[in-house]
C-alpha cells in the first residue's frame, strides 16, 4: 500500500492537548490526534459537497416562506 504524503498543520497547543486527552479516553476509536483531525476535516468537506436541498427544493421553500411573510 502506498503511503500518502502528509503535510504538517499547526493548531493551538491547548486544543491539541484537549484532543489528546479525548483520544486517550478511547472515545471515537481514534489512535492519534492526527487521525482525529484528518477524519473531521474530511467529514466537513464531505458535508460541504452534499447539497441539503436541490435548487428546485430551495425555490419551493423560498416560495413557502414568502407566502408566510418571511421575505
Amino acid at each position: 500500500m502506498t503511503e500518502t504524503k502528509k503535510i504538517p498543520v499547526e493548531i493551538p497547543e491547548d486544543l491539541y492537548n484537549q484532543l489528546k486527552e479525548y483520544i486517550s479516553t478511547g472515545k471515537g476509536g481514534f489512535s492519534s490526534v492526527e487521525e482525529f483531525v484528518e477524519f473531521v476535516l474530511r467529514e466537513v468537506l464531505r458535508e460541504e459537497e452534499t447539497e441539503a436541498y436541490s435548487k428546485e427544493e430551495e425555490e419551493e421553500i423560498k416560495k413557502r416562506l414568502e407566502s408566510l411573510g418571511y421575505f
